[in-house]
């Protein structure tokens, strides 16, 4: 079993919302550390130590279930920022990496065996059409869902994305909100919610 949680498989295992975690987080009463793109880490033992002094009971395993790993793609850290803290704190809680780079992201997409990829087209060395076309064309790959970003998408370029294999466009700058509701659905999670 993992000893560092995310705040969603932390929020599981406290049976309580990941906002209550952040909360308790950010008010001290639970040791968290961020990573390097700003991500919340807890301890297994800073977590249960928490939950023995409230008396929250510890469950004797964590429920199991696959992970959807995102890729996100691009070159600007404050976008990867934005678009990988954004993903995973939400509920559906997926594994998601990042690379800013063409060749960073082959080598991404061969090793981490993304379910989805968020791509920006605009990057100087990926041929966004081309990326598009090699992962649809792979039988390894095929099945993997692809979001384009773009700060210069008029229809043509749009209609040719989806021509080499992109499932959904998006003009920058990035409407996060629809961008996680986009990345919920092609994962196959509920979009309707109370």
């Amino acid at each position: 079993m993992e000893d560092i949680f995310t705040v969603y498989k932390a929020s599981q295992y406290c049976n309580v919302s990941p906002k209550t975690i952040i909360n308790w987080v950010e008010a001290g009463h639970i040791e968290a550390y961020k990573t390097v793109g700003g991500h919340r880490r807890i301890k297994r033992e800073a977590l249960e130590a928490f939950m023995r002094k409230q008396g929250i009971p510890i469950p004797a395993q964590m429920p199991v279930d696959e992970r959807k790993r995102v890729l996100v793609v691009d070159d600007d850290p404050i976008i990867v920022e934005t678009i990988v803290q954004a993903l995973e704190e939400d509920e559906n809680d997926y594994e998601v990496i990042s690379a800013s780079d063409g060749f960073e992201a082959g080598i991404q997409v061969s090793h981490f065996k993304p379910h989805l990829l968020i791509l920006d087209i605009m990057m100087p060395d990926i041929k966004g059409f081309e990326v598009c076309r090699k992962i649809k064309q792979s039988p390894e790959t095929a099945h993997t869902k692809i979001i384009v970003l773009s700060a210069y998408l008029d229809e043509e370029k749009f209609n040719k994305m989806q021509e080499y294999g992109a499932d959904i466009c998006f003009s920058k700058p990035l409407p996060l909100p629809q961008l996680k509701k986009e990345v919920s659905r092609l994962l196959g999670f509920e979009t309707a919610k109370p």
